[in-house]
């Protein structure tokens, strides 16, 4: 298992140092690593997804039907790194497409990364505030004084202070070894929280505690498309597997098949049985993240808030990585000639991108009032990498790889169709958000 970690690591955190031609990742670590790409804070939002959707058996049908296309998208990423020669995401794009689509390839990556900093942020404050409130309270009742709560029972604060002691002192190296001994929290987060909402749902059945209005059916065809913003965040492990495959050791495209489809079922299970029971526990009262609807005291509901914050907090400097090294590459390329490039420079603009990075995320995080909020925007920009980059990449090579005439036009209608579904979900995601935005603030 640590071998795995430290795979991880070295493929999720430094996927511009792969060496095509080195092929060690075994079968189990492909899977392994998709899937901690894959599961993360967005199945904390699943049972809001639901509801959302009208209820379990239109947000499953969404659910089953994005498959066909999370599974597609990983296999044409494989195909298209094999025929191109290159190991990264952007690379592919930039090879297949051109360098104006494999530019506007990199500032959705940075844009996508930069978002789900800031969604990792505003769950560490969601848990944080449940926290503070069970300390205040049991402060309260051990004190038998008023209900006042201390200054440093306040989650911003406490934001505040993980980000600034923590985070950025975690993210600003280079190199990110210390994640090979705790990357597989993260993966251990989710599987207890899975584990915890189906148990948590027994024992409130047992108490007569569950609700009794669940929705039955989808009142509009819009409310069922809002599950897809949730489905493309936390199914998104496509910018990773370009490196993943370039580093199996089988990199033949019916394995590479076998891989995805076992990594995206098997998420699917666990993002479905996490839905399904939150859902079934709060009904339509459900909250965006499903940790904030359980109560404050609770055990197992404190261990899992601590588990997710503690993983969230060990994967946001990889995150942070990935996005900065894309702009520290574009600031080096575009820097004064005479400016030469040395240690100490690249010192100075890592811990100032870094510093900014933190900074600002944490800025946007403390005014977000929920993680639903930002996976609007999310699932909106995974669709580039979902949909719409897969299906351009397919098309592309289809203008020059020798394949047999009905191939081809099945290859190019299922790519557009691809770039089209990929576009209306773009559409629907941002158009959505916005619309709440403004709502909100009138």
């Amino acid at each position: 298992m640590e071998e795995l970690a430290r795979e991880s690591i070295n493929l999720l955190a430094k996927p511009n140092s792969l060496d095509i031609g080195r092929s060690s990742l075994s079968s189990s670590g492909a899977v392994f690593i998709l899937l901690k790409s894959a599961l993360g804070a967005g199945l904390l939002n699943f049972p809001w997804a639901f509801n959302r959707a009208g209820g379990i058996h239109s947000a499953i049908a969404v659910e089953m039907v994005s498959l066909i296309f999370l599974i597609s998208g990983l296999v044409v990423l494989g195909y298209c790194s094999s025929i191109s020669n290159q190991s990264t995401y952007q690379g592919v794009v930039k090879e297949l497409c051109g360098p104006a689509v494999g530019r506007l390839c990199e500032i959705c990556f940075v844009f996508n990364v930069f978002m789900i900093s800031i969604a990792f942020l505003v769950v560490v404050e969601d848990q944080l505030s449940k926290l503070c409130d069970s300390m205040a309270n049991n402060g309260t009742t051990w004190e038998g004084v008023g209900t006042a709560r201390s200054w440093y029972t306040d989650h911003r604060l406490g934001l505040s202070a993980i980000c600034l002691l923590v985070i950025l002192p975690l993210s600003v190296p280079e190199e990110l070894g210390f994640q090979k001994y705790i990357s597989i929290l993260g993966t251990f987060a989710a599987t207890y929280l899975t584990i915890m909402v189906v148990v948590k749902f027994y024992l409130m059945k047992d108490s007569a505690l569950l609700p009794e209005y669940h929705s039955s059916s989808v009142s509009s065809w819009a409310a069922m498309f809002t599950v897809v913003p949730t489905i493309c965040f936390g199914f998104q492990c496509h910018e990773a597997s370009v490196a993943i495959y370039s580093s199996m050791q089988n990199r033949k495209l019916s394995h590479w098949i076998l891989i995805s489809v076992l990594s995206m079922v098997t998420c699917l299970l666990i993002y479905s049985i996490t839905g399904m029971y939150g859902y079934l526990t709060f009904g339509t009262d459900v909250a965006a993240d499903i940790l904030m609807s359980y109560p404050d005291n609770e055990v197992l509901i404190i261990i899992g808030r601590l588990l997710f914050g503690i993983s969230i907090i060990t994967i946001y400097p990889i995150i942070l990585h990935l996005g900065r090294s894309v702009i520290q590459e574009l600031c080096v390329k575009c820097r004064p000639q005479h400016l030469a490039i040395t240690a100490a420079y690249e010192r100075r603009l890592r811990v100032l991108l870094t510093s900014c990075w933190v900074l600002v995320t944490m800025g946007v995080a403390l005014f977000v009032p929920d993680i639903s909020e930002v996976i609007s925007l999310i699932g909106g920009i995974s669709a580039f990498f979902i949909f719409i980059f897969p299906g351009l990449c397919l098309v592309c090579a289809m203008k020059t790889e020798a394949v047999s005439p009905r191939a081809r036009w099945c290859l190019l209608v299922w790519g557009t169709v691809t770039i089209l579904c990929g576009v209306f979900i773009f559409g629907q995601s941002t158009a959505s958000a916005a619309i709440e935005l403004i709502e909100r603030l009138i």
